[in-house]
């Protein structure tokens, strides 16, 4: 049950990451400061530690979160459903999650346009990579590859380009396209093939 603290917390952060995310929007990531959001929100600097630990937690702070939900939904998928297939609605999750698109196509252009920022996104994908790649391994079938651990790296490594292309095309070209179709178009142009998801008979 959600205690009246949880709601309260809940509408503190929206209030604190609205704030921000206007403030960094209109003036810029690098000349928003801690102090000036605090006072924006309506609250003290210590406050907003308390939810957030750094400046850059308050755009790249759902990352950890998001990874988790992309691995938890992998692994929820069917046993018959491929590697790729599995990763695919795991994307679909993350690009529904927590946010309305204009708010994630707002997150998505600040990350892409400071390098600060684009730096601790990037960090936050490895740990994302580290955590795929044992979820995928234990999908993948037998084949005549004896690195199972190599071929489950280079699927992640692969899906995780992809995503971060899609999303940086959906960006530059003002949130107009859909992400999950620039994906798909990612994917085949690596994998060599005509476009659109996988089926579970193209499994690895």
């Amino acid at each position: 049950m959600t205690t009246l603290w949880d709601r309260s917390r809940q509408v503190a952060i929206r209030v604190i990451l609205d704030t921000a995310v206007r403030l960094f929007v209109e003036q810029g990531y690098e000349r928003t400061t801690i102090a000036q959001i605090a006072r924006e929100a309506g609250i003290s600097q210590r406050s907003l530690f308390r939810y957030f630990g750094t400046k850059e937690d308050l755009v790249c702070g759902d990352q950890e979160a998001l990874g988790e939900l992309l691995k938890r939904t992998v692994e929820q998928q069917p046993a018959e459903v491929s590697a790729w297939d599995a990763l695919r609605v795991g994307f679909e999750a993350v690009l529904t999650a927590n946010h309305t698109r204009e708010r994630a196509l707002e997150l998505s252009r600040l990350i892409f346009d400071t390098p600060s920022l684009h730096a601790r996104y990037i960090e936050k994908r490895l740990r994302w990579q580290e955590e795929l790649v044992p979820v995928v391994r234990a999908r993948l079938t037998a084949g005549p590859d004896p690195a199972p651990h190599l071929r489950a790296k280079a699927i992640v490594v692969t899906v995780l380009a992809c995503m971060d292309a899609a999303t940086e095309l959906w960006v530059r070209e003002g949130g107009r396209p859909d992400p999950a179709d620039l994906y798909d178009q990612c994917l085949a142009a690596v994998r060599g093939h005509g476009g659109g998801p996988t089926t579970s008979r193209q499994r690895l």
